[in-house]
């Protein structure tokens, strides 16, 4: 019996300096490491997983603990569609990093604000050193140049403003206000609505200016119209990008599509990207789902659900990007809805977490 109690402390401490000389022997700090994994018991975004998502993270491989990727239940309460596929990536703010994605600007020689080369998702992913990798906004292409309909900001400059007008006949005009989600310089985010006025000022307003659809514009917003406008620079944008329907302002639903006059066939069923801010936990929320009956039963959902369903998951702030054939979001370089034109489709800019 002597024996044995004298070897019980004796192997304690063998297995205690095991230990110490496993994590710290080499060297090497293993702080950071540590401060990283993901214990199994603790889910850091219970409120999600109690609403029927599921925590995929094991699924993408190696993610660190401020990163976690979710399932949707293939029914999204207070969504009607009877077969939802939707993926978030929810990213804590407080150590993760936001950035955008894209080789745009004004070229003199195409008369606009546009970039010479299309990427996919993996091959902004690829560049990017980014863990979660998702499409932006829209563009179009003409004579060779790709022409951002889009506004971006990245690093506080200013690559592209959203599209300042609309007409169907080039000689009735609309201008609209159009969204955008700004991360501002003390990292957290919002959304808004933007005009970009002939002075080359980039305007932001808190509300989207109201559109007869029926009666042709002659004056374009400023400064003070249709409200008090704030001109977006260096000094409170960080970096931002831009859309089409701002579906969250303020923890309100806005989906002001029809205001902001771009097709995104916003009350149709359609695979949709998202981008959404959690103010009260300081969170930045991507959103992808799939649908065209990619897998049989599944077409998509409308802005409106997706709004509904961001609100649920707790975002205050969200806007909808650009959708159909371009939507997409990567997981450590793996897919996760599969692409409606049945592989990725090459676009002008996009957003990462990393």
């Amino acid at each position: 019996m002597k024996s044995i109690k004298l070897y019980i402390p004796i192997l304690i401490s063998a297995i205690v300096f095991a230990f110490s000389f496993s994590a710290c022997g080499d060297g090497i700090s293993h702080e950071d490491t540590l401060a990283n994994w993901k214990w199994d018991k603790v889910e850091a975004n219970p409120a999600i997983v109690k609403q029927g998502w599921t925590n995929v993270d094991s699924v993408f491989g190696s993610l660190p603990a401020y990163v976690n990727v979710y399932l949707s239940p293939v029914k999204v309460t207070d969504v009607a569609n009877d077969h939802v596929i939707a993926y978030v990536a929810v990213a804590d703010m407080k150590r993760a990093t936001f950035g955008v994605l894209g080789n745009v600007g004004w070229n003199d020689a195409a008369q606009g604000f546009c970039g010479t080369k299309l990427n996919t998702p993996t091959e902004f992913y690829n560049s990017s050193n980014g863990l979660i990798v998702i499409n932006g906004g829209l563009f179009f292409e003409d004579s060779g140049f790709y022409y951002s309909q889009s506004l971006l900001y990245k690093d506080g400059t200013m690559l592209a403003p959203n599209q300042n007008y609309y007409s169907e006949d080039w000689t009735n005009f609309w201008y609209p206000t159009i969204g955008a989600f700004i991360q501002k310089p003390d990292k957290t985010f919002y959304t808004t609505w933007t005009y970009y006025a002939s002075d080359g000022t980039d305007y932001s307003y808190d509300a989207c200016k109201k559109i007869d659809s029926d009666t042709p514009e002659t004056s374009a917003p400023d400064a003070t119209h249709p409200s008090k406008g704030t001109a977006l620079n260096n000094t409170n944008v960080l970096n931002g990008i831009g859309g089409v329907s701002v579906l969250l302002h303020n923890g309100n639903i806005m989906d002001t599509y029809k205001d902001e006059m771009l097709d995104v066939s916003a009350a149709s069923s359609q695979p949709r990207t998202a981008i959404g801010y959690d103010a009260t936990n300081n969170k930045l929320i991507f959103f992808v789902c799939e649908g065209r009956q990619m897998t049989k039963g599944v077409a998509g959902l409308t802005t409106a659900q997706v709004a509904t369903i961001l609100k649920a998951l707790g975002c205050s702030e969200a806007l909808n990007l650009d959708g159909g054939g371009s939507s997409c979001m990567l997981v450590n370089g793996k897919e996760t809805i599969k692409p409606s034109d049945g592989k990725e489709r090459s676009v002008l800019d996009g957003c990462f977490i990393k």
